[in-house]
């Protein structure tokens, strides 16, 4: 039942969703913070640009992302003068995950900030708290459950990522093959059996992660 190589899958499944999750955290949070709480001129390109994500082939920005890091693209190593060691590698497979679940944070994100009344936020620097303090001692307690529920949404996706994984990345056994391209390689060998193994643990993992955040998107929204 946990052959080294469904071992392997489910580490690196983990290991890219993880830091996937992490790298996606700080800009994905603020930028939902920034877009529940500003009216802006080009607000609805800034939400369509983080949205596109969500409407484009995943292997449409996996093509974009091989084309930047390539040895000479724009993020290549030609072009830097070092290389980042990005295609072919686990650092590949956190790269597309990345892209393609910041969009799903950035909005669960929002939706947490918007629901913290602004009245409170305005109260507490009517008694004289600086923004940052109204930050951290009033808007992120107060949207914390909402914002775990938004990383954790990002996390589950991170774990389904395929298509631009698998351009940037590769599926190369033990190294970056992660749960999703398993199924794929099963499937072109005809390894049925194997092939229900790895949905099989994929579909447990996204479960758990999506039944984890929907039960911290019930407490945020009783909570406020």
């Amino acid at each position: 039942m946990f052959d080294s190589a469904l071992v392997d899958a489910l580490r690196l499944s983990l290991q890219v969703a993880a830091c996937s999750t992490a790298l996606v955290a700080l800009p994905a949070l603020a930028l939902g913070r920034f877009l529940a709480r500003r009216e802006f001129r080009g607000r609805t390109l800034v939400e369509a640009l983080a949205a596109l994500p969500l409407y484009c082939p995943p292997t449409a920005f996996g093509f974009l992302l091989l084309r930047a890091f390539r040895r000479d693209g724009p993020l290549g190593a030609q072009a830097l003068g070092f290389d980042l060691d990005v295609l072919l590698t686990w650092r590949g497979a956190v790269l597309a995950s990345a892209v393609m679940s910041f969009p799903l944070v950035v909005r669960t994100a929002r939706v947490a900030f918007e629901n913290v009344p602004p009245r409170l936020e305005h109260m507490a620097a009517s008694l004289g708290a600086s923004r940052a303090a109204v930050l951290w001692r009033v808007t992120l307690p107060l949207a914390r459950n909402g914002l775990i529920a938004a990383l954790l949404i990002g996390f589950s996706r991170s774990l389904g990522e395929f298509g631009a994984t698998v351009i940037v990345a590769g599926n190369i056994p033990g190294r970056t093959q992660t749960l999703a391209t398993g199924i794929f390689d099963a499937l072109q060998v005809g390894d049925d059996a194997r092939a229900v193994q790895l949905a099989g643990w994929s579909a447990l993992l996204g479960f758990v992660a999506v039944w984890t955040s929907e039960w911290f998107l019930r407490r945020s929204r009783s909570a406020v």
